[in-house]
């Protein structure tokens, strides 16, 4: 069972897949920095840990339950010649979601309800509910991936619960960061669209390669971060 230990390819495995469920948690860590703000500040930080958590636990079922996962892939019907699995349904759903909530955001933002809104806040169980259906989604992918890059359970496993330590380590700090700046804020809404898009083509088998979302959202930042950078200096000679 531990023979992986002393192999070198196992390591290498498990670093790689720990990187790869770090990048791809991103689009998670955002999301769950936006639903979290709509709860009372002293609830905030456990709904992050509880959330987290239980993204994790969803992870390592669908890692013990893989058969299952895989065949998830498996055409159910065919609509004008192109099949469609359960795989494309959920990645479908998930990706008109995401659209709706980050167009329902953008629009409270610009319009500036935000007083209205709060009185509507979102309830702690609505909260992890949204962010656990958000990881299934998300964890399909990373989770077929990781099929194919190891055949050691314990390794995939091992990947995920790394992943989720880095995750809850760094949700707190980027969901402040995300909520001090308007801009930011704004920013990563319309990332959570493109994500949303991407996971609707996804669905119809158009493949994008995710280094180029995670590129241009990197470069925003960037660009953003110097904006800051240089508003704060302003302020400072000012």
């Amino acid at each position: 069972m531990f023979e992986w230990i002393v192999d070198p390819n196992a390591w290498l495995a498990l670093a790689t897949l720990t990187i790869l469920e770090i990048v791809l948690g991103i689009d998670n860590i955002i999301f769950l920095s936006l639903v979290v703000a709509k709860l009372p500040k002293a609830q905030q930080n456990k709904a992050r840990r509880i959330g987290l958590a239980a993204a994790m636990l969803m992870r390592l079922g669908l890692l013990a339950s893989i058969s299952w996962v895989i065949s998830l892939t498996h055409p159910l019907f065919t609509v004008l010649d192109h099949s469609v699995s359960a795989r494309d349904l959920i990645l479908l759903l998930g990706g008109l979601f995401l659209i709706w909530k980050a167009s329902k955001e953008i629009h409270e933002t610009i319009e500036g309800s935000s007083e209205e809104h709060h009185s509507k806040v979102n309830s702690f169980f609505s909260a992890i509910v949204q962010i656990m259906m958000l990881d299934i989604i998300f964890s399909l992918d990373s989770v077929i991936t990781a099929v194919g890059l190891s055949d050691h359970l314990f390794i995939m496993m091992a990947a995920v619960i790394i992943s989720v330590g880095v995750m809850m380590f760094a949700a707190r700090p980027i969901g402040e960061f995300v909520n001090r700046h308007p801009s930011v804020k704004m920013l990563a809404l319309a990332f959570l669209i493109l994500v949303g898009f991407t996971l609707m083509l996804e669905s119809f088998q158009v493949h994008i390669p995710k280094g180029y979302i995670y590129f241009a959202m990197f470069f925003s930042m960037a660009v953003e971060t110097l904006n800051l950078m240089r508003g704060k200096k302003n302020r400072t000679a000012d």
